[in-house]
């Protein structure tokens, strides 16, 4: 049964750099203050009328929570405590800085109750960490991810394709980095350039160009398709959109509220154009949970079809993989699969 998750974001508490692409606050529409015990289980009390039958695990996010002085890591932590006991919460989840992990942390966290680290990697390219201001190695990140796996924790890794000195190559071979280091799932954060911050300043003075949109989903779909043909889940793609994160605050870059679905359903738009003619008439049949990626967002999939001249149907097969379209035209019903069935470049990002 799928956990919900119980967020608490402290950002930038604990972090002992700013990086130059960095405003946490923003990110997360949170103050980056601590909650209080009290505030803590509060909140659980209320998601927990909510959740059912679902286990809940509570998460705190943003800032480097075991840069944090132990103590504080102690009362975050301590209210959670009967709350495991009784199995009122499943598990808890933290956020962290590659540097910021060693044995004797994780056993610790793991005696807390922490059975899920997520690591701010952003890159495997040192050139690209250098000249981001990150302040850790790739070989930090990869000791980092090894050290959680191996006391028994699962590993997360964050990615940012699209930091300065980043290339398709070097974002897709960071990818591959962490799958091979063990990272048991992926976020991808395509770069963006916040309001107020050192990248916002190069960026105005012409000495840094991000990613644009259509770039940054055509990078993405591919590190998507090769994370699923690993067989590693990637659970986000762009960063969330909320009070603190808007058209606004956002000055340039890969940003999007509905990224994550613009990058599926521009992988089903792929597969869908490699196998249908223009002129053709079909209709595509989907997992129910991807009918509104492969439609694409404000029926985007659709549109891109009909100008090509195809008049497509969409409708739900449960039979049908998340990673599968069945293509039924008056002749032939064949399955495909944007796994297996699509074969991308790096050279056409």
């Amino acid at each position: 049964m799928k956990r919900v998750t119980v967020p608490f974001f402290i950002s930038h508490q604990g972090c002992p750099h700013t990086c130059i692409f960095c405003d946490q606050r923003a990110i997360s529409g949170a103050n980056g203050t601590l909650p209080t015990a009290g505030q803590i289980t509060a909140k659980i009390d209320l998601w927990r009328s909510t959740a059912g039958k679902h286990p809940l695990e509570i998460a705190f996010f943003g800032g480097t929570f075991t840069a944090l002085p132990e103590k504080i890591q102690a009362a975050l932590l301590a209210p959670l405590q009967p709350l495991l006991e009784s199995g009122t919460i499943d598990s808890v989840r933290i956020s962290t800085r590659p540097d910021c992990i060693d044995v004797g942390r994780v056993e610790w966290l793991s005696g807390k109750g922490v059975r899920t680290i997520e690591l701010g990697v952003q890159s495997m390219d040192d050139t690209v960490l250098t000249a981001s201001g990150r302040g850790h190695s790739a070989a930090e990140s990869h000791a980092a991810i090894s050290c959680v796996k191996s006391l028994g924790l699962r590993a997360g890794a964050q990615l940012m394709p699209g930091l300065p000195g980043d290339t398709p190559l070097s974002s897709l071979s960071s990818l591959e980095q962490v799958i091979t280091a063990g990272a048991d799932f992926i976020r991808i954060y395509p770069t963006v350039v916040l309001q107020e911050t050192e990248l916002a300043r190069r960026y105005t003075a012409g000495d840094f160009t991000p990613l644009s949109l259509d770039r940054g989903v055509s990078l993405c779909k591919l590190l998507l398709q090769r994370a699923m043909q690993a067989g590693i889940p990637v659970i986000r793609i762009g960063l969330q959109a909320d009070e603190g994160l808007n058209a606004e605050s956002v000055l340039a870059g890969c940003w999007h509220p509905a990224l994550g679905q613009l990058v599926r359903s521009q992988l089903y738009a792929d597969l869908i154009s490699r196998f249908v003619t223009p002129g053709q008439h079909v209709t595509v049949y989907c997992h129910p949970a991807r009918l509104s990626d492969v439609v694409g967002v404000k029926r985007g999939g659709l549109q891109s079809q009909a100008e090509r001249g195809v008049r497509m149907r969409v409708a739900p097969d449960a039979a049908l993989t998340r990673e599968e379209l069945k293509v039924e035209t008056e002749g032939s019903s064949i399955i495909y699969s944007i796994i297996n069935d699509i074969h991308y470049s790096i050279h056409e990002v």
